[in-house]
């Protein structure tokens, strides 16, 4: 479990195909000796389990599952990430609650400075969208961030200077690949309401005007 907060911005070190998997070597300013084998780490949202560490690296095993389903693929040496170790029980939650599993890929349409914030427009694959709302909260690349406007095609983000001097996010261009995970609330709402009885009643109506349902 995860909170969007990026703790760290790291750099892959070497990125190995091992049969249809990949392993990630990653150089990162967090205390190497707090990251034991096993512990979960999340990497541009995803989250991977520590399989190694030297003075200042770790490594991470990436699954066929998650090769296939996030954008850790297109990851080079060199290539900077997000990274966020995951919480601990007790500590505040100041993002929202994010499971480090990816549910889309999707891609940057437009960034666009705002004064000294940023705009940000992301199209999603359409099976996803239903899950997306206005003012909700969404993980991109494992940032926390809230839902400014609903699109057509995806939604848009307001970047504010501390988030974009954090990560990232303000040097995103357009045809980016980012991970993207729904609220986890709304992906259980969504699931709940499938198959059930018309949705014709108050909750769902509500549930609807807030981008909900279709």
């Amino acid at each position: 479990m995860f909170t969007g907060l990026i703790e760290d911005r790291g750099r892959v070190v070497s990125s190995r195909r091992t049969g249809s998997d990949i392993r990630l070597e990653l150089r990162t300013a967090l205390p190497i000796a707090e990251i034991r084998l096993g512990d979960s780490i999340a990497v541009n949202g995803v989250c991977l389990t520590a399989t190694a560490t030297t003075a200042d690296t770790f490594s991470a095993d990436v699954s066929v599952e998650t090769v296939e389903r996030t954008a850790l693929s297109g990851l080079q040496p060199g290539s900077p990430v997000h990274l966020e170790r995951a919480m601990k029980v007790g500590d505040r939650l100041d993002g929202h609650i994010v499971q480090g599993h990816v549910d889309a890929v999707g891609t940057v349409v437009r960034n666009e400075r705002d004064g000294k914030s940023w705009q940000l427009w992301i199209d999603v694959p359409p099976a996803i969208h239903p899950e997306i709302c206005e003012k909700g909260s969404i993980a991109v690349d494992g940032v926390s961030l809230t839902v400014n406007e609903l699109t057509p095609n995806g939604f848009r983000l307001t970047i504010v200077p501390f988030t974009s001097d954090k990560t990232m996010l303000a040097d995103y261009r357009a045809g980016r690949s980012v991970n993207i995970e729904t609220d986890v609330i709304g992906k259980y709402v969504r699931r709940l309401l499938q198959g059930s009885a018309p949705r014709v009643g108050p909750v769902e109506s509500m549930l609807q005007r807030f981008g909900y349902l279709g």
